[in-house]
């Protein structure tokens, strides 16, 4: 009996050792326990690199909201000067009629005249942070080197695929292509490497030009690329469809039969003359009563010898 109480007594101690209490220090690990706490740890994360980049972000925004404010005045200004409404002066072509008419200049380069552009057009562009405080990047391309320029072919890819599966469907219900909704892209074309690294904010190599080029093709080649016609119309530009009109004098008979033509007051630098062209004829060349030696260039002799089957005289006026 004695033996078992014992047995017991050590059971009991044993149980009483195993089941004492944990003992947990009070120390704080830096546990986040809200979301200012979380964006706390993160601000200490930023590098120099990253708030020099979002300084100049920074400045950049305001100094192009400055430029912007400054072209709303300019464009009331400018209607005040040309007494119309400002409401009229929201259109940009009604802007340039107004600085052309105010300040006239016949400069060739239309780059070198007087312009008001929206700050937009006139600044270059700058690409948007790519990615946040803590240096993770928005885009899974970031790392490309060149994220826009890839999207740009991921995003014509995605359309393709989408197109093609549309196909799929329809060739399963047995429907053909509705040839009216056909995607016309006559009269336009890619735009150029340069727009496209002004569209992008990035500089892209010829042969990925090529490569753009080529990828739009297949997609503006797909039978139903008319559901994507906005993303395709994006990156074409049209072509200028200029027709110039001649006012070509008709012929007139002379005495002796002849037809002839003459033109006056044709411009050559600070000179004026006024050309006779005689049909049929010999080839000779009459200029203020002197052959073509007249002119002691070479260059202006060349511009008139071919006239072979014609009698030319020509009468010309310097004004200095």
């Amino acid at each position: 009996m004695f033996a078992k109480l014992k047995q017991s007594s050590q059971l009991f101690k044993l149980t009483y050792r195993t089941c004492q209490p944990i003992q947990i220090s009070s120390k704080n690990y830096g546990v986040v326990t809200s979301e200012k706490d979380d964006l706390f740890l993160r601000r200490d994360k930023t590098s120099k690199a990253m708030k020099a980049y979002i300084d100049r972000a920074q400045q950049h925004d305001e100094f192009m909201q400055k430029q912007r404010e400054e072209f709303e005045i300019g464009k009331r200004h400018l209607a005040n000067m040309m007494g119309e409404d400002a409401i009229l002066y929201e259109d940009q072509e009604k802007i340039d009629e107004a600085i052309q008419y105010l300040m006239p200049s016949a400069l060739y380069d239309k780059r070198a005249r007087p312009m008001m552009k929206p700050p937009e057009k006139v600044f270059p562009g700058r690409k948007a942070a790519e990615f946040d405080e803590t240096g993770r990047p928005y885009s899974f391309l970031f790392y490309t080197g060149k994220p826009n320029f890839f999207q740009l072919l991921y995003d014509a890819v995605e359309h393709l695929n989408a197109l093609n599966k549309f196909e799929d469907e329809m060739i399963r219900q047995q429907k053909t292509v509705d040839l009216a909704f056909k995607l016309e892209l006559t009269g336009s074309e890619w735009i150029s490497q340069n727009q496209l690294e002004l569209k992008l904010v990035e500089s892209i190599q010829p042969v990925e030009h090529r490569y753009f080029i080529n990828t739009m093709n297949r997609l503006a080649e797909h039978p139903y690329s008319y559901r994507v016609k906005e993303f395709i119309e994006q990156y074409r530009k049209p072509l200028m469809n200029q027709q110039i009109i001649f006012d070509i004098p008709k012929p007139q008979l002379d005495q002796d039969g002849r037809f002839f033509i003459t033109v006056y007051e044709c411009l050559r630098k600070r000179a004026r003359g006024d050309v006779t062209v005689r049909s049929p004829g010999t080839g000779k060349i009459s200029i203020n009563g002197q052959p073509i030696t007249y002119f002691e260039n070479d260059q202006s002799r060349e511009q008139i010898s071919p006239q072979k089957k014609y009698n030319s005289h020509c009468s010309i006026k310097r004004y200095e």
